[in-house]
């Protein structure tokens, strides 16, 4: 890997004054000399967007060189913004930056590291759960001079539910070896850009949600260098996950590096639970677009990227029983099954085309990937 490589970071407002500054600034206070930042407004009305823009010259100033800074006209979710990003990123590796998320000023020199594995696509660092109330991290509640974690990668089940790796889990030093993970969760990822681009899809179709933009339109006219990296047929929600699916898919590792240290104030998702009473405990902490958007997105992703062999054989009572169930409580206690089976029906046939491509280009077959199914 050569010296110094330019590393983009890519920030996403959307009236998140609570956060949003504590996370410009340890971005712009990174040890790392070669930096590349793009902070992207998603038509903040809290008076942010127009405070970023009176600090840039001050963070510029700090860091040495241009902050490019994106006004968008609308709220354009997660995945797009991050993709126009991508798309002007001058890096060999881009960091993505939950406006929830705070940096360690190390945390870029610290995650590169695995990155002379030229296999590696993705790098996932220690994730600390912090609490922006008090402006400190959490703390324990059976060890309270311990640290509590939020996340350390992403783990896939063989029921198809993903959970991140040592949520809520008190930091006692289980988790100080590196290794390969299923994937990166999306609070603060890195990726090597040469892996996005060998993983991005054509835009065929116009979002499934939210108004259609100028680069939806370049593509539907015929453009064919119009490319996403997130599906942005996914508005919030499962696209860190689908990423994370298409590069293994693809042939891509991710690893976890322990040494790599930031600072997450989670907005739901409390702890890795794995049996159904507590799974329907933390879901209930869910606010009800988000966990509407999260099952959607979810069945959209398993079509789009998963093996019948596996999910059909291998693992299928696992999956029948959580499916079954997690359909029942929907229909019981969340109520959205028509809203649902709507959508559906309008977006299967979108993400049967998606497969072709993913199933068309990938280069891992099942037996590799049934190692990653917990």
């Amino acid at each position: 890997m050569q010296e110094d490589p330019i590393v983009t970071i890519s920030i996403i407002n959307y009236n998140d004054r609570k956060f949003i500054f504590k996370a410009i600034e340890s971005a712009v206070n990174q040890n790392y000399p070669n930096l590349d930042i793009i902070i992207t407004d998603n038509n903040s009305t809290d008076g942010t967007r127009e405070e970023i823009e009176k600090n840039i010259p001050e963070w510029e100033k700090k860091r040495g060189n241009k902050i490019k800074y994106i006004k968008n006209t609308e709220n354009t979710g997660f995945g797009r913004p991050h993709n126009q990003a991508f798309r002007i990123a001058k890096g060999d590796f881009v960091l993505l930056l939950n406006s929830d998320a705070i940096l360690t000023s190390d945390y870029i020199e610290k995650v590169l590291k695995p990155f002379e594995d030229e296999k590696v696509g993705a790098v996932q660092g220690k994730l600390l759960r912090y609490d922006f109330d008090k402006d400190e991290l959490y703390k324990s509640k059976e060890a309270p001079e311990l640290n509590v974690i939020d996340t350390t990668g992403l783990m896939m089940l063989k029921n198809r539910r993903i959970v991140c790796i040592g949520q809520g889990e008190a930091d006692r030093g289980q988790f100080e070896k590196e290794k390969e993970v299923f994937g990166a969760d999306g609070a603060v990822p890195v990726y090597r850009k040469s892996a996005l681009e060998d993983v991005k899809m054509r835009i065929t179709s116009k979002p499934l949600s939210g108004s259609q933009s100028h680069l939806e339109a370049d593509a539907e006219n015929g453009d064919e260098h119009i490319y996403e990296y997130f599906d942005e047929n996914f508005f919030l929600y499962k696209e860190d996950v689908d990423l994370a699916w298409r590069l293994r898919l693809y042939g891509w590792k991710t690893i976890y590096i322990p040494e790599a240290v930031a600072y997450h104030g989670r907005g739901s998702g409390d702890s890795m639970a794995k049996n159904y009473i507590d799974i329907i405990k933390e879901r209930r902490k869910i606010n009800i677009r988000a966990k509407y958007l999260s099952f959607k997105h979810q069945r959209l992703m398993q079509i789009k990227n998963d093996f019948p062999s596996l999910l059909f054989i291998k693992h299928f009572l696992q999956f029948i029983i959580k499916e079954l169930g997690a359909w029942a409580y929907m229909i019981i206690f969340e109520r959205f099954l028509f809203r649902t089976l709507k959508d559906l029906y309008r977006d299967i046939p979108v993400f049967l085309k998606k497969r072709k491509t993913v199933m068309a280009k990938k280069r891992v077959g099942a037996k590799e990937m049934e190692k990653w199914f917990e």
